[in-house]
This record gives C-alpha cells, sequence and structure tokens, in this order.
C-alpha cells in the first residue's frame, strides 16, 4: 500500500473519531423530555403537566432538573445551594427555556424575556421567553409587558418583585 493511500486511510479514521466525539458530546447537553414523576425543584409542581412554560437545567453528569416555567429556573440558578445544594454553577452545561409563540426550545442564555406581562404561567407572574427580540418587543406591546430583559439581567431581585 502506498504512503499517500495509508495517510488518506488515516486522515479519514482521524476525521470520523473526531465528528463522532462531538456528536456525543453535543448530545449530552440536548434538551430532554420529563417525566410524569418530575417535580420542580423550586415549587414541587409536576413539570411535565405544564409543557408550554417548561423549562430545563442540565448538567455535565447527563442528569436534568425540571421547571414548570423560567421564573422557577432562574431562581434555582441563581439560588442553586438552596434548590439543588449537590450542584455547583461550573455543574450547569445547559438552560433550556419555550419559546413562547414556536414553542420551540431555545437557549435561555440566548433569549429575549418579557417581564410584567398579562400573560399568567403556572405561578402566576413569568418570565416570558422569545428567541427573536422582534418577536419579543411585539408582544410586549400587546401584552402590558413592563421590559424585555437578557438573561444576566434577570436578579434575585426582580424575581421576588414578580411573587
Amino acid at each position: 500500500m502506498c504512503l499517500e493511500c495509508v495517510l488518506a486511510r488515516f486522515s479519514a479514521a482521524i476525521l470520523v473519531f473526531l465528528l463522532i466525539g462531538s456528536l456525543a458530546a453535543a448530545g449530552a447537553n440536548d434538551p430532554v423530555k420529563p417525566g410524569p414523576g418530575d417535580k420542580c425543584p423550586v415549587c414541587g409542581m409536576f413539570a411535565a403537566k405544564y409543557p408550554e412554560f417548561l423549562s430545563q437545567m442540565v448538567f455535565r453528569d447527563g442528569s436534568s432538573a425540571f421547571f414548570d416555567g423560567p421564573k422557577d429556573l432562574f431562581k434555582c440558578y441563581l439560588n442553586r445551594s438552596r434548590y439543588l445544594p449537590s450542584k455547583n454553577k461550573i455543574d450547569v452545561a445547559a438552560l433550556f427555556v419555550k419559546d413562547y409563540y414556536s414553542l420551540a426550545v431555545i437557549d435561555a442564555r440566548t433569549a429575549f424575556f418579557v417581564v410584567g406581562s398579562d400573560i399568567r404561567g403556572p405561578m402566576g407572574s413569568e418570565l416570558i421567553p422569545f428567541r427573536k427580540k422582534a418577536e419579543a418587543a411585539e408582544f410586549q406591546k400587546d401584552h402590558q409587558g413592563k421590559r424585555t430583559l437578557r438573561f444576566n439581567e434577570v436578579t434575585a431581585f426582580l424575581l421576588k418583585e414578580m411573587e
């Protein structure tokens, strides 16, 4: 076998190995569906009963925590020592919420959240998530929202005000 053939096969094998490894790593942080017994660690409600507001925290070890709405996801994220004492911030691999209009699962860290609207979630006042800023602005206008925030603008103080 010629040297070029050996190098071509070796290169192809490395490429396949890297592709499989990257797909496996990506799958570890993908959202999964909650089971009927999965409870929100903040309020204790069964998360699967609220598919429109379902939110999820995925951990590096492959486990997940499910929430009946983005507000409780944020409460837990900002105060994990209270709600999930065995997990640290570094353990969080991904955070998911559902876009209000499309119900598509989106990355909470890139979402736009409307606060103070007339739409209520399972626990009352809720952060309403959107993938697109324009849709959040339209919703805010149509539903008397007070403001639109990004992930890092949501604070424990704001969540307390929403209670």
